[in-house]
């Protein structure tokens, strides 16, 4: 069992996910509408330097803006789906609608890199003369700022809120800014040593997004199945039951996700027979009480009366 201290402070750990689910509704539609305004005014100032500059590489980071603010929209509607209160068909809640919305935009990634590849192949076997001009690095420039700042911004609010939406999306801005960063790479290397890589940086840079994509793919789909629940959830849940003097032995624990902040719990609690039943009855409402008020776990608990002193497995 773990000690006092070390329970509380993996409860605070925990608390940084735990969040009202109107506040976690706010943060996360309005982090979406940010992406999706951010997005399209990258859009136009690449669209607008890459016809200026003739360079394939710098439409297709347009077009990836373009997907992101996609993205931006599919996590909008995520988290509103997800924000619908239970009801008689989805008794559970629509919490996995999130879920959904982190594969969508995951799967956003893969087409993103897809066609970035194709882009970049066909410079490649038909190079086009580049027009450098001084829009097009400071569009590039800027952009490379602006994205690591949201990579920044969404990854700190995924894990404030444990959103796997907001990691796609935070995982896919680190990827423009690496996009647009070879990008610029390659436009300075042909200013100054004449060789032709718009092409070449264009491929490499969808090779890895499509590596980074398949990643984020299979985080999101291994919730949607039903995944096991992690050893500190699980350790976390037994030992603050077990906080509780009259708690003698906990068994067949069953954790189930229905996406965050609805996770549903049963377990077994083992608690002496001789105990006043009204008393005992008191702990255990107690116990769900307060997992569901700090926790926001829906905490079912079965009451298996035994011998104080029998002795333990």
């Amino acid at each position: 069992m773990l000690a006092g201290r070390q329970v509380g402070q993996m409860a605070e750990g925990f608390g940084k996910m735990v969040v009202d689910p109107g506040e976690r509704h706010l943060l996360g539609s309005s982090a979406s509408w940010k992406g999706i305004a951010v997005n399209l005014l990258l859009v136009v100032g690449k669209v607008a330097a890459g016809v200026l500059s003739g360079s394939v590489s710098v439409l297709a980071d347009g077009i990836n803006n373009l997907m992101d603010a996609a993205g931006s929209i599919i996590t909008f509607a995520g988290f509103r789906m997800a924000a619908k209160k239970a009801d008689k068909e989805h008794p559970f809640g629509h919490g996995r609608y999130e879920y959904l919305a982190g594969l969508g935009a995951s799967v956003l990634i893969l087409i993103v890199g897809i066609e970035m590849a194709r882009s970049g192949v066909e410079e490649i076997l038909r190079p086009t003369d580049l027009e450098l001009n001084l829009l097009t690095f400071a569009v590039l420039g800027i952009s490379i700022v602006v994205k690591i700042w949201m990579a920044l911004s969404y990854a700190r609010l995924s894990r404030r809120i444990g959103s796997s939406a907001l990691k796609a999306v935070s995982v896919d801005s680190r990827n423009d800014a690496l996009a647009t960063g070879a990008v610029l790479a390659s436009f300075a290397l042909q200013r100054y040593t004449g060789l032709q890589l718009d092409g070449w940086g264009a491929v490499l840079v969808a090779l890895f997004i499509l590596h980074n994509g398949l990643g984020l793919v299979r985080e999101t789909i291994s919730p949607l199945i039903g995944e096991a629940p992690s050893q500190e959830l699980v350790e976390y849940i037994t030992d603050k039951i077990a906080e509780h003097d009259q708690v003698l032995g906990i068994h067949d624990l069953i954790i189930h996700d229905y996406g965050p902040g609805r996770r549903y719990v049963s377990a077994h609690v083992e608690m002496p027979e001789d105990e006043d039943p009204i008393k005992t009855h008191a702990i255990i409402d107690t116990i769900e009480q307060d997992f569901l008020e700090t926790d926001q776990i829906h905490l079912i608990i079965h009451y298996d009366p035994v011998p104080r002193n029998a002795p333990r497995p």
